[in-house]
């Protein structure tokens, strides 16, 4: 998908949301007029005239902030909400929010576009009812690689994790889960194995590796790819494929060893101040043409059927959007591993930033 003439743009617009845009039709009973919604999500990802268009359906306004990983969001709110009214975890992490009590049930009378959902994506392992969930985006994370300054295709993570060949020219991610998970699946391993073998081995691999890796990224390594800072990048799917939009050197590849299959999901979180206002918000983005519009403008995968049929085969037969049923296979969902796991990750995350 090469959109050179409107990426720089595209670009400047996910950095600071504008516009005026598409007309949307609402279910009576969802008013919320002259209130504001304070919206917490990634960067990079909405559509361009999304909340502008929202707000002018609607009259409400929205505040829009970003984190960087879902670390940052779950730190965010383990003192309490401190005033957001949507937020968008990855699919563990939603678990890790419903088991602290974090999350408010959502009310489906509230949410009639729930019905533009693929069916696939209504009842996942993490919150089987979507009592507590919308699906917003869904893909994979790979490497992101700049043609030119690679030997062939890097079809493994061990060019990121032991190799020698691109030292200093390599961006991981800076999420400790993830990025033990994708050493866990180098080792042959399944990115669920929690043991404390699985977490040795692959702390003493970062460890080991860590002269030679220019980043953790937080969220930003398609960025550094861009740039020229770096020539390998772990990171999300869509990120990347954004900025194969604007320069043709950039590509993109789930190892062979698999992947991490994942899914974003919209929640409200428990202290919102507008809940009704959440809510319409949420049903907004569900609807076909919002959700396309957002889909075609961040290049993510979106589980709304609706939306999908919107959208020609440049995104719906885009491999670095929607995986093949090859990297589906040898790819997995992550799963909340408990609190005792977690705090084994945070530990060997520390040995790992405290490494020379």
């Amino acid at each position: 998908m090469k959109r050179r003439n409107l990426s720089l743009s595209r670009r400047a617009a996910l950095q600071g949301i504008g516009a005026v845009g598409l007309s949307f039709s609402l279910p009576k009973g969802l008013r919320a007029q002259g209130s504001t919604v304070n919206f917490y999500n990634w960067d990079t990802y909405i559509g361009e005239t999304t909340l502008a268009d929202f707000t002018a359906a609607t009259g409400i306004n929205v505040q829009y902030d970003l984190f960087a990983d879902n670390e940052e969001l779950f730190a965010k709110f383990r003192g309490g909400n401190p005033g957001y009214d949507l937020i968008v975890p990855t699919n563990d992490f939603v678990e890790r929010f419903i088991v602290a009590d974090l999350l408010q049930e959502l009310d489906h009378s509230k949410i009639p576009n729930m019905k533009n959902l693929d069916p696939a994506f209504l009842t996942p392992a993490h919150d089987p009812e979507r009592r507590f969930s919308m699906p917003y985006m869904w893909g994979t994370i790979g490497i992101g690689y700049r043609k030119s300054e690679v030997n062939g295709v890097p079809d493994s993570w061990a060019h990121l994790y032991t190799s020698e060949e691109y030292a200093n020219r390599i961006a991981l991610l800076g999420e400790p889960t993830t990025v033990l998970q994708m050493a866990f699946k180098l080792m042959g391993k399944s990115l669920n194995d929690w043991s404390d073998e699985n977490i040795a081995a692959a702390t003493e691999m970062i460890i080991a590796q860590k002269s030679r890796i220019t980043a953790f990224a937080p969220d930003n390594g398609q960025d550094l790819l861009l740039a020229g800072e770096v020539d390998l990048a772990q990171e999300w799917n869509g990120d990347i494929q954004q900025v194969m939009s604007e320069d043709d050197d950039i590509d993109y590849v789930v190892p062979r060893e698999g992947g991490l299959l994942w899914e974003d999901d919209l929640c409200i979180p428990v202290g919102a101040p507008n809940p009704e206002g959440a809510h319409e918000l949420i049903n907004y983005i569900l609807d076909a043409e919002a959700g396309a519009a957002i889909a075609d403008f961040i290049y993510y995968a979106t589980p709304n059927a609706a939306a999908r049929a919107l959208l020609g085969p440049e995104y719906n037969e885009n491999p670095a959007i929607f995986p093949s049923a090859e990297v589906v296979a040898k790819s997995e969902v992550s799963v909340f591993p408990g609190q005792e796991v977690l705090a084994k990750i945070d530990a060997a995350w520390t040995r790992v930033r405290a490494a020379g």
